[in-house]
Order: C-alpha cells, then sequence, then structure tokens
C-alpha cells in the first residue's frame, strides 16, 4: 500500500497508524493496540486482504514495551502483503482477538497466548494449545528458564 491509500483507508479511525515502513517491497504498518480491530475489519472489508495468514509474537524482553504482536494479512484478489505490528507491554499483556473478523485467528491467537502469555480478550476459547494445561509459565518468553522451571522431587 502506498501512503496516500494508507491515509484515506484509515481516514475514518484517527491515531490507528502510529507509523509505516517499507521493507523488502513490504508495507509495515505500526497499529495503536487500542485500534487493531477497526484496523483489521477495514483492511477485510474495503481493501481486500481476506486472509490472514499468520500472527505471531517478538518478546523484546528486557525492553518496554515487551511484546510485539504481528498480524500478517494477504489479498488473493490483489496479490499484495501486508504486516501490521502492535506493542504491549510485558505486565499484563493484553490485546483484542482478530477472531471476528477473521476466523482463522484462532489457533494463531492462543498459540501466542500458550507461548508468550499475551492474552486476546473476547477470544471464544482462549486456553493452551501447545503446552500442557498444568504447565508453568510461557516457553518462549526470553526470561523463561533455559530447562525449564526445575520440578522438585523431594515431597514425592
Amino acid at each position: 500500500m502506498t501512503t496516500e491509500e494508507i491515509q484515506q483507508a484509515f481516514a475514518s479511525i484517527p491515531g490507528a497508524v502510529l507509523g509505516t515502513v517499507v521493507e523488502r517491497g513490504e508495507t509495515i504498518l505500526e497499529i495503536a493496540p487500542a485500534a487493531i480491530v477497526a484496523v483489521l475489519r477495514e483492511l477485510e472489508s474495503k481493501q481486500g486482504f481476506e486472509r490472514l495468514s499468520g500472527i505471531t509474537c517478538v518478546d523484546w524482553y528486557p525492553v518496554e514495551p515487551r511484546f510485539e504482536i504481528v498480524y500478517l494479512l494477504h489479498s488473493i484478489r490483489h496479490n499484495r502483503r501486508l504486516r501490521l505490528k502492535c506493542v504491549v507491554p510485558g505486565t499484563d499483556p493484553q490485546i483484542d482477538s482478530a477472531f471476528e473478523i477473521y476466523r482463522a485467528a484462532d489457533w494463531y491467537e492462543r498459540e501466542v497466548f500458550d507461548l508468550f502469555g499475551v492474552k486476546f480478550r473476547n477470544h471464544p476459547n482462549l486456553k493452551r494449545i501447545l503446552m500442557p494445561d498444568d504447565w508453568e509459565g510461557h516457553p518462549l518468553r526470553k526470561d523463561f528458564p533455559v530447562h525449564g522451571y526445575k520440578y522438585s522431587y523431594q515431597n514425592e
């Protein structure tokens, strides 16, 4: 997307786009976390980004805001890709769920929740997907112990 297209697309959502970068021919938009659902709805319904091809997370520990949530969008009709980034703090990281717009967000958000501990508000089934239910912590956080938390056999 060009700068003009971005300005026109999000004119109705003031303050939504915090920054724009073009890297290796791909547009990357930094989005205000509070505006992510409105931005995704606009991109899906009016800009033709009908496919969510992924959601992931980057842990920038010890930097704050700590977590960067990354959304990968694809317009099959227009053969375009777009990357969105939102940053959330390390203490009680939360962002609104994209599930109501893209059903594909279901497992991506559950994976980010499970491995990084980022909560997706309004997700219909936010629970662990890869780790056991009784697992302590979130193993892809940079401050997670390399060998996991030590289990004590002394109490058995």
